[in-house]
């Protein structure tokens, strides 16, 4: 099993390094390459998880561990850090999430991306995605946790500012990476907080001390809050959500790819694989903020005319479904919501992908009437919508309605907190009503524009397999009808609690009666509690019944009210939205500018922040430079003079003595000639002089 779960983490890595490396080389740029890589580990996923159903046991774990980092220290407080594959039922339904979308997005990118520039380079930044996504299912570690974690985001970073000579895109993955970053140290410092309390980052140690006391109160709430931020940037929660829309500038593939049904699922999945570390302060916390996500979002798509960015915040708003149902403890129903989302999200992305590669336009306002031109992409898309809409028999029904039955249940436990549910069947009606209108402007009615109508067609089978395998997925994968409740169950502190040993009977043969009664006691009141627990039990399934039979019938009356409305508006024309646009003006103007978060960010941050950069940079260029600049110009100017004085008076005086003695020299160099005859010349000529001078002398 070991050499599975390896292979399928390293097949996408090796592929990346070939990629990368000889890419170009290759035949078609090693697209096959990359995909055949992927490929084979979709085959291994599934062979493991066919084996996980075959044992259908909730509690099977296994568990691969080796050392990784080791940091002697003095007192024994060196570092230690290991490196482990955790493999259970969630890791088996992950794996198969992940490969499969990861897979038939390669194969639609080799007919969407085929005339790319760069092509190999994209295969090659597809791979490295796919290993650091599985790395993160598959450990079994905070630290290793992290540091998949931040390779998604930079694997992101890269498929996002693929097309980087256009200044959106560079924007776009600036945007994702710094954004995501900011979630990303707030689980860090809960990352630390943990670890500084127990001195592990395992799972199983990390909640065996939360089972039993070793860590808890408002210690262990920062810390569970501090991990969630790590979810609002990844899984475009609010307020982090914005970088998501701004996202899909990267190829349509990669939008379905990382952020439908892969990366932005990361967040989810952290959730649920934490879960028992959130106290119920901290699930209540995460409980609004999805809920906050889910509402805003889909308010948001109403307005979009951009076919990706619609999809986008339906996206983030499933995404806020999630959250909320893990909030309000319907752990199995957010997670079966998070398979179910990433098949008909993923389905959604690539088909908007035909679509555009059809039309080459984004804008729904020039699109309408492809419905005979492209009848597989609609018809995959139509079955996509219908999921996500939660009509029933299709797998978003199943997903969606156990969220509101158990979002249900947690408001009538708690009162206070019954908004939850009534927001969220708000939101479903909402969901229903923008993706038909989605369908409707694009698929239906006449073409807005016919010189680009005239130019489509239905794409190529390349890209229409992974939308038909998707479509299947998207109705099918949630049959047999409750597989999924009963393969993924919500985990229990009471699996790591540690039970202290009962000392040995040590009482007197005499009290062997008293001490039999007791037990008889003991087993008639456990009798008792027993009947009495049971009877609690059945109240409860009772009551999750009712719940998901109220939320059933209110989520098909919500998604029926919103496709009759949408289908009014812009099939049968029967409102106008121009007429409504106009009469909720300050409304509608609301939703386009997205609430102006955008605007609160660049008006209270980016600006602030640039302002800041830019007085630093004048304190650098006027003070700094000015202090470094006067320095050199004073040591230049006094080493100018130095050089006069050097070369005026040290360079003169030396110059003139040389002068006086040339002068000299010159002066001697004419009584020196070297000829004997000068020399006795010159002598005769002194005697003769000496002689007459003594001559007068005498007189």
């Amino acid at each position: 099993m070991l050499t599975t779960l390896v292979l399928i983490l390293l097949l996408p890595l090796g592929a990346f390094v070939v990629q990368i490396a000889f890419g170009g080389r290759l035949p078609r740029k090693g697209d096959w390459l990359s995909t055949g890589a992927i490929g084979v580990s979709l085959v291994l996923a599934i062979a493991a998880f066919i084996r996980a159903v075959g044992i259908f046991d909730p509690a099977h774990k296994e568990l691969f561990r080796w050392s990784w980092i080791s940091i002697p220290g003095d007192g024994g407080r060196g570092f230690q850090a290991g490196m482990g594959i955790l493999f259970d039922n969630l890791t088996a339904v992950m794996l198969m999430v992940v490969t499969i979308v990861s897979f038939l997005v390669h194969l639609f990118s080799i007919g969407y991306m085929h005339d790319d520039v760069r092509y190999g380079r994209y295969f090659a930044y597809l791979g490295i995605f796919s290993f650091s996504m599985l790395g993160l299912v598959l450990c079994d570690n905070l630290l290793a946790l992290y540091v998949f974690w931040e390779l998604v985001g930079l694997s992101s970073y890269l498929l996002i500012g693929h097309w980087f000579e256009k200044k959106s895109a560079q924007d776009a993955a600036k945007k994702a990476f710094i954004t995501t970053r900011i979630g990303d140290v707030g689980m860090f410092i809960g990352i630390l907080i943990i670890y500084s309390q127990i001195g592990s980052f395992r799972y199983d140690d990390v909640f065996r001390a939360v089972a039993n006391g070793a860590i808890g109160g408002k210690m262990l709430t920062a810390a569970g809050i501090a991990l969630f931020f790590g979810a609002i940037g990844k899984s475009a929660q609010f307020p982090l959500h914005v970088w998501l829309p701004d996202a899909m500038e990267g190829p349509t593939p990669v939008s379905a790819l990382i952020h439908a049904a892969t990366m932005v699922a990361a967040g989810v999945y952290m959730v649920g694989r934490l879960f028992l570390v959130f106290t119920p302060d901290a699930l209540l916390f995460i409980a609004y903020i999805g809920l906050i996500t889910a509402a805003m979002a889909a308010s948001i798509a109403i307005v979009q005319t951009d076919i990706k960015k619609a999809l986008a915040y339906s996206t983030i708003s499933q995404l806020g479904f999630m959250i909320t149902a893990l909030g309000v403890g319907a752990y199995t129903a957010g997670l079966f919501h998070l398979m179910t989302h990433a098949f008909f999200k993923a389905l959604l992305f690539l088909g908007s992908g035909s679509v555009i590669h059809a039309m080459h336009s984004q804008e729904m306002p020039e699109m309408g009437g492809l419905r005979k031109k492209m009848p597989i992409t609609f018809w995959t898309f139509l079955i996509a919508t219908l999921a996500i809409s939660g009509v029933p028999g299709l797998s978003g029904f199943f997903s969606k309605d156990m969220i509101l039955g158990q979002a249900l249940e947690f408001g009538w436990r708690n009162p206070a907190h019954m908004g939850i549910f009534l927001i969220l069947l708000l939101t479903a009606g909402v969901t229903a009503f923008y993706m038909f209108r989605l369908v409707f402007m694009t698929f239906t009615g006449t073409p807005r524009d016919s010189h680009k109508f005239a130019h489509a067609h239905e794409s190529g089978r390349v890209m229409t397999i992974p939308l038909v395998t998707l479509a299947v997925l998207s109705v099918l994968s949630a049959y047999p009808y409750g597989w999924f409740p009963k393969f993924v169950v919500k985990p229990s502190l009471a699996t790591y609690r540690t039970v202290e040993a009962v000392p040995a009977a040590t009482t007197a043969p005499a009290d062997n009666a008293v001490r039999e009664a007791g037990m008889a006691a003991t087993v008639e009141s456990a009798g008792g509690r027993e009947a009495e627990d049971g009877a609690a039990a059945a109240a409860e399934e009772e009551s999750a019944k009712r719940a998901e039979m109220i939320a059933t019938a209110g989520s098909i009356l919500v998604a029926g009210t919103g496709m009759l409305l949408a289908w009014a508006f812009y099939q049968r024309r029967r409102f106008s939205p121009d007429a409504v646009r106009e009469r909720l003006r300050g409304l509608h103007t609301l939703l386009t500018r997205k609430y102006y978060i955008d605007e609160i960010y660049i008006g209270g941050v980016v600006r602030p922040v640039l302002a800041v950069a830019r007085a630093f940079r004048w304190f650098d260029l006027t003070v700094i430079d000015g202090i470094v600049n006067g320095s050199a110009n004073f040591t230049r100017i006094f080493s100018k003079g130095i050089g006069i004085f050097d070369n005026v008076v040290i360079d003169g005086m030396v110059n003139g003595i040389a002068a006086v003695v040339i002068a000299w020299g010159r002066q001697f160099r004419r009584v020196q000639t070297g000829r004997i005859q000068n020399y006795l010349l010159g002598f005769v000529a002194a005697a003769l002089i000496f002689m007459v001078v003594r001559l007068f002398r005498g007189f």
